[in-house]
């Protein structure tokens, strides 16, 4: 299936509301004003997933000093998430786009392949977006190590020139 739009650098973010652990939702709305990280991620509690959400919440602190709030994003069921959160003591929200429609906006469901076999997935991509709601930087593809310490670093630089 091919893409029909790409987002790109410089780009107005896609609006989003989704509910996320804890109780919480996420939306752009209340995200307005404020720079923040939002990442998808293929499954809650699969080893890559569970390694760069640990990372992401070993770095919280960080990158709240640099004034931006993080964000997952999975198909998840928000039930799943929560079990996810509770086991690894993750603070920050998950959010659940179950119907699909964000990682849609985001360019990010796409055809996968494994073992021969070719299906439907997320592609694991992180979105840096500033405090006007349009992207900053963005991490396609994302190979899970360094990537939190990169996303971090970049954020800096976003948070310096607010």
């Amino acid at each position: 299936m091919e893409k029909n739009h790409a987002l790109k650098v410089g780009d107005q973010a896609p609006a989003f509301s989704m509910a996320a652990s804890g109780g919480r939702t996420v939306d752009t709305v209340a995200l307005k004003g404020k720079p923040f990280v939002l990442y998808f991620y293929p499954k809650a509690d699969t080893p890559g997933c569970t390694k760069e959400a640990c990372g992401f919440n070993e770095t919280l602190q960080a990158f709240e000093q640099a004034g931006l709030s993080v964000i997952g994003v999975s198909r998840d069921p928000v039930k799943k998430l929560d079990a996810f959160a509770t086991k690894y003591g993750l603070t920050f929200p998950l959010a659940s786009d179950e119907a699909g429609h964000v990682t849609e906006a985001y360019g990010v469901w796409v055809e996968k392949s494994m073992y021969g076999r070719t299906y439907m997935g997320i592609e694991r991509a992180t979105f840096l977006i500033d405090a006007s709601g349009h992207i900053a930087h963005i991490w396609p593809k994302v190979k899970v190590t360094g990537h939190v310490e990169a996303v971090l670093a970049q954020a800096r630089t976003l948070g310096a020139a607010a």
